[in-house]
């Protein structure tokens, strides 16, 4: 798959674009949907779906160990090392806040531990027919961790039918018990909880490998719709798309960019909207220019008082 026809009319800054229409399976936006790249933190989504098909105790408490820390890219993280945490708390951290000791420690307390946990992830994606997919470890650190849109559209697909991944990945936030603390704990999808977003599911990912990844199921005008986005070169170029994505569906014109897409992709006439913004920043660069030309009168005339 290419470039659809309808993806001339949206400048996406992500490399990779798949968005399809639950109900129908139908494509409604697609760029180089079939090109494998690194997945980042999507993996977590799989992560999670593997451990509650297992059906674990999830209230069993799990310790965090050294050996759940990065090792990889040396991420933050504020889950300490020695914490006791529930497995229910831990999966809610992986998938809510993205948070990999959390993801490896899921791994690591898995039935036959890291390897079974792999093996039960390669069982996973022989299930769903991820023919293009590799997952090599819990928490998308690993550029070796590598799918599709197209494949991924049938993770997301899957991941929304547990009840459990689709509350713990739409939160806003959420207090956790971290040693007899409560600590909050953020949604890393600023989209999440906004004005007018109604998310059904989500995860995010990043790397410098993989850019700026997201997995978003939505509703707009009436219209359940997964979208995937890979690679996008920054947080601010995800948003972009998914509001140009939003937009779309609902039959709005795509916000225009300031500057040319990552992709190369053409760029559009700004909107009546975009006309406002453009009229109101040349009045404030009015205004600045203004208040330079006081600012150096005055020190002009501070000068002429010292000497």
């Amino acid at each position: 798959m290419t470039i659809s026809a309808a993806a001339f009319a949206v400048p996406f800054g992500s490399q990779s674009v798949l968005v399809v229409e639950d109900e129908t399976g139908k494509i409604l936006l697609e760029k180089n949907a079939d090109t494998v790249m690194p997945i980042a933190s999507l993996t977590k989504l799989m992560t999670a779906m593997v451990v509650l098909d297992a059906k674990l105790d999830m209230d069993e408490q799990i310790e965090i160990d050294r050996e759940d820390v990065d090792r990889v890219k040396f991420s933050s993280s504020r889950v300490p090392v020695g914490a006791s945490i529930s497995r229910r708390d831990v999966l809610h951290l992986a998938l809510m806040s993205s948070d990999n000791r959390a993801a490896a420690a899921l791994a690591r307390t898995f039935p036959g531990g890291k390897e079974g946990f792999k093996a039960a992830v390669r069982r996973k994606i022989r299930a769903l027919g991820m023919t293009q997919t590799e997952i090599e470890e819990p928490t998308g650190l690993s550029p070796h961790n590598r799918s599709n849109a197209a494949d991924l559209v049938k993770m997301a697909s899957a991941s929304s039918g547990y009840p459990e991944i689709v509350r713990m990945t739409t939160e806003t936030k959420e207090i956790i018990d971290i040693n007899g603390r409560g600590v909050e704990y953020r949604n890393t999808n600023r989209l999440v909880g906004a004005k007018g977003w109604d998310v059904g599911l989500s995860k995010t990912g990043f790397t410098n490998e993989a850019g700026r990844c997201l997995i978003m199921n939505i509703t707009a005008a009436g219209k359940k719709a997964t979208l995937v986005l890979l690679n996008a070169s920054a947080s601010s170029a995800r948003v972009m798309d998914a509001l140009n994505i939003r937009r779309f569906i609902t039959g709005d014109e795509p916000v225009s960019r300031v500057a040319r897409a990552a992709s190369g992709g053409p760029r559009i006439k700004a909107s009546a909207g975009g006309s406002k913004a453009k009229a109101r920043a040349k009045s404030k660069s009015s205004k600045a220019k203004a208040t330079k030309k006081r600012t150096t009168a005055k020190v002009k005339t501070a000068r002429k008082r010292r000497d």
